[in-house]
């Protein structure tokens, strides 16, 4: 597949599944769906009462995932909204603020910020959000790239460690994992 680099790996995925079960988290978002291979990950690890909603614009790569869901006996845990995330995030919300337990981002970098300051709200004190990509191939520690997505990243990485109603660790699987444990 064309994007696949896209996916996460199979050790972040099964990191993910052992945090959600570790937390018996209940009700998780995810910023990015792709071929749905995290939301597949994230919603097998929950309890059979567990429901995930996933957020992503792409009808092509959700129609993937959606395959997989469906022959893996998810489809029921997970809700798709096919739309921006920044209007499903607004939408939650209004009546869903702080009853997640679990969240992911993985989305277009530029608006990580922007969802992690709505992703923040929606997710209960103890909760917990990973955010990926957070190394872009060690890239960020690089101070001569001065690329614009490098830069972002950068600059999100600095906002996280400066939020004090979190707390954090970056762990080097993948591209980067970021870990925020909402106080």
């Amino acid at each position: 597949m064309p994007q696949a680099r896209m996916q996460i790996s199979p050790d972040q995925g099964q990191f993910m599944a052992l945090l959600v079960r570790l937390m018996q988290a209940k009700k998780a978002i995810e910023v990015g769906v792709f071929t749905g291979y995290s939301s597949l990950s994230v919603a097998m690890a929950m309890p059979e009462d567990g429901k995930l909603i996933a957020c992503d614009v792409s009808e092509e790569y959700t129609a993937i995932a959606q395959k997989y869901w469906n022959l893996a006996g998810m489809s029921d845990k997970i809700d798709l909204r096919i739309a921006p995330a920044i209007e499903t995030l607004d939408q939650l919300l209004q009546d869903q603020a702080g009853t997640f337990d679990f969240a992911f981002i993985d989305a277009d970098k530029a608006n990580y910020a922007n969802y992690y300051d709505r992703v923040i709200q929606l997710v209960r004190s103890g909760g917990l959000i990973l955010i990926d990509n957070v190394l872009w191939s060690g890239r960020v520690a690089d101070a001569s790239d001065s690329d614009k997505i490098v830069n972002t990243i950068r600059a999100f990485n600095t906002k996280l460690a400066q939020d004090e109603r979190v707390l954090i660790t970056i762990l080097p699987i993948a591209d980067g994992l970021t870990l925020a444990l909402k106080k």
